[in-house]
């Protein structure tokens, strides 16, 4: 149960962050689910995905 409530802390601040703020959530945050993932990234402006895949690929 404290899981869905630390995702939706998550969710929150991802939605707020700058770009790289989000890059840096996404790629360090632990112990979500593929679906919370998918969500975080729908959230993740499209144009700068390229960002994103280099972050991953460190």
């Amino acid at each position: 149960m404290g899981q869905n409530v630390n995702f939706l802390e998550i969710k929150e601040r991802f939605k707020n962050a700058s770009l790289e703020e989000k890059i840096r959530i996404y790629t360090t945050t632990q112990g979500l689910t593929v679906e919370q993932f998918k969500e975080l990234l729908r959230m993740f402006p499209i144009q700068h995905l390229d960002k994103l895949e280099k972050a991953m690929a460190m």
